[in-house]
């Protein structure tokens, strides 16, 4: 009896929004009320562990914290999960749904409802959780609290006066947002019956520590569990003895036990890598438990090649991705070779967000000089046997007389914006070979237009150019979808007559006379001049797009001579020609390494 009243004052919860609606400041007003943190301890976003997360303010790993809050003479835990609003970390946020009952939907009173928030809400309702609507920042004079509320009511087909108000900078509405917690998120259940009364819990997220090896977060389903005890890796089939249990408030804190309906850590002192995994079940060993549902493997959409700068450091950035991969499962990795740039990895993402944060932890915290190539998407090539191929960059691409025809990820995209941006944003999607659909009122004064584009035209700045555009008022949501037919071409660079593999790059064939000419030029600024005249040319479809000619350098060798005849300064002249005729013909262009960096990057003399 005493663990199903611990049950029914349990209460799992997580935080959905758009990025930049209030999560994590309405995360740190709960902890101050809880006084889950101290106020002498409490700083802005302390849910956020990583510096990158406080400087860009934005939330990029989930953290889970456990909470004490007495309502009415009772005491309830709140176990609240933050999670990340862009939609790159959209994987994140699936894999908290899994481990809650309900979710707050948090909506900012001065923008309404965005794009992203549609998509974390689709998420929410197929995992059939309680969704407790919340406007934010009530206290704004920008607020449009009726205003935004109609549009909730209207998205979700609730009461408007069931929607709450609050602020997480000031803490109003907070503390009933609790009470409405604890009344309309269910308890959890214990599935008894699946499990025989016998421990099973969901691994949602890991870590990796180097002195207590794998740290597994927890969702209890069934049971409990006390340190000592051995537990077992269903799928994995690992077995390991429990170091520590404990809880997250929001620092790890060892508690005795974990009972069903709890959320938390367990050290398992496993050093070995590939042994724990998101989605897998934890049971006592010998148990017959069935396993979880789990969680469906994320599927990288943007592919780019990572290489350190010096090879001396090749090991250094094999063991930095092995660590992330540890806390990010999302990121996939493999080793590659590159006869300009050495060895280094090709990596996987979720999106150029994820890609940007990645590479950016490796050079922080691993202390990392990189090159990272260009990004790229995954190709397949349909050969003239019907063979199918997946190819990731421009080095695997064939000739076109080899194969049938190309097909590409698409991606439906939904964009909400104010009506008077609506021609400029039209004429980006048409820049972008977007296909536009419906579009439909959204709102007062706002549009929803529905359009599908190829992965790699979203790839080429479109966030960037769509905020310029709408002044930063547009929002978009984005799915992959189904691969069709791509009309894209293969444009290399030749050196000297050449092909330099590292300058290759898959393109759009409306663009590829413009990709050509951009890169010759860019080539031709960084290239240092060298004894022979340098051609630099841009090829596409056997054709050459664009050239241009690096004059040599040239040594004045009649500078010694004085007086004489000018016969004898002809006769130097055309021995210096005839040389240069010979050199021409067997030289070989040197290229620094510091060109190939600046083209990768995209820097350089453009």
């Amino acid at each position: 009896m005493k663990d199903k009243q611990q049950i029914e004052h349990i209460r799992n919860f997580s935080i959905i929004a758009h990025i930049d609606h209030g999560k994590s400041t309405l995360a740190d007003r709960m902890l101050e009320i809880t006084n889950t943190v101290e106020k002498r301890k409490m700083k802005d976003q302390v849910l956020d562990q990583m510096d990158l997360e406080r400087e860009r303010g934005i939330t990029i790993k989930m953290q889970p914290v456990t909470m004490q809050y007495k309502k009415k003479d009772t005491m309830y835990t709140l176990n609240l999960i933050d999670t990340p609003g862009h939609i790159d970390f959209h994987y994140e946020v699936s894999r908290a749904l899994k481990a809650v009952e309900g979710t707050i939907l948090l909506v900012d009173s001065t923008q309404g409802i965005q794009a992203q928030t549609l998509s974390t809400l689709r998420m929410a309702q197929d995992s059939g959780l309680v969704i407790v609507p919340v406007l934010s920042k009530v206290d704004s004079s920008l607020a449009r609290v009726e205003e935004i509320k109609k549009e909730v009511s209207d998205l979700l087909g609730c009461d408007i006066d069931s929607i709450l108000e609050c602020s997480g900078k000031t803490g109003e509405g907070v503390p009933e947002l609790l009470d409405k917690i604890i009344e309309r998120v269910p308890a959890p259940i214990s599935n008894c019956s699946d499990s025989n009364g016998d421990f099973r819990g969901l691994v949602f997220d890991f870590q990796y520590s180097t002195h207590r090896g794998v740290i597994v977060y927890i969702r209890i389903l069934d049971g409990e569990i006390e340190k000592g005890k051995q537990l077992f890796f269903k799928e994995a089939k690992e077995k390991f003895n429990i170091l520590e249990i404990g809880i997250f408030s929001p620092e790890e804190r060892p508690v005795n036990e974990l009972t069903a309906g709890a959320i938390g850590y367990i050290v398992t002192g496993i050093k070995k890598p590939g042994i724990a995994s998101v989605g897998d079940t934890i049971v006592r060993e010998g148990s017959n438990a069935p396993a979880l549902a789990g969680y469906l493997s994320p599927t990288p959409v943007v592919w780019a090649s990572i290489y350190p700068e010096s090879q001396d450091d090749f090991t250094i950035l094999k063991q930095a991705l092995e660590r992330l991969s540890l806390s990010d499962s999302s990121l996939s990795y493999e080793e590659e070779t590159s006869g300009v740039m050495g060895r280094g990895f090709r990596c996987g993402f979720l999106g150029m967000l994820h890609l940007e944060i990645i590479t950016e932890r490796l050079r922080r915290e691993f202390d990392l000089e990189l090159v990272v190539t260009t990004p790229s998407i995954t190709y397949e090539l349909i050969l003239k046997d019907g063979e199918r191929k997946k190819i990731y960059s421009a080095i695997q691409f064939p000739e076109s007389n080899m194969f049938e025809k190309i097909l590409e990820p698409w991606v439906q995209i939904e964009v909400i914006l104010p009506g008077e941006y609506i021609g400029g944003v039209m004429q980006l999607l048409y820049e972008h070979e977007a296909i536009v659909g419906d579009s439909e009122n959204f709102g007062d004064n706002r549009t929803r237009i529905h359009a599908s584009m190829p992965l790699r035209e979203l790839m080429r700045n479109f966030f960037d150019k769509l905020k310029n555009i709408s002044s930063g008022f547009a929002s978009i949501l984005y799915e992959v979808d189904e691969m069709k037919e791509a009309d894209v071409v293969r444009l290399d660079i030749l050196i000297s007559d050449d092909v330099v593999p590292a300058f290759s790059r898959i393109v759009s064939s409306r663009r590829v006379q413009e990709e050509a000419e951009d890169l010759v030029e860019r080539l031709y600024k960084l290239i240092p001049r060298q004894q022979v005249v340098t051609k630099i040319q841009g090829r596409s479809l056997g054709r050459i797009l664009a050239s241009r000619k690096l004059s040599a350098l040239k040594k004045d060798v009649t500078g010694h001579l004085y007086g004489g005849d000018i016969t004898r300064k002809r006769k130097l002249w055309d021995k210096q020609k005839k040389g240069k005729k010979r050199m021409q013909q067997h030289a070989k262009v040197n290229i620094p390494q510091e060109v190939f960096l600046k083209v990768m990057r995209g820097g350089g003399d453009k």
